[in-house]
């Protein structure tokens, strides 16, 4: 199965075997369920485009 989602609380309720995050039609991060938390912690302004981290100043 394939879900794509926004929602941290479906998660509640799946258990994903890999996370990813997609930028411009390309996968630039992959995890899993730790990526899926700290998605929801943090956000997603912490990965550009490429998947690098964006320093925090």
């Amino acid at each position: 199965i394939l879900l794509v989602t926004h929602y941290q609380r479906l998660l509640d309720y799946v258990t994903p075997d890999f996370v990813h995050v997609l930028a411009d039609g390309k996968i630039v991060k992959s995890g899993g369920m730790e990526l899926a938390a700290e998605l929801e912690r943090e956000g997603y302004g912490w990965i550009d485009k490429t998947g690098a981290e964006i320093p925090q100043s």
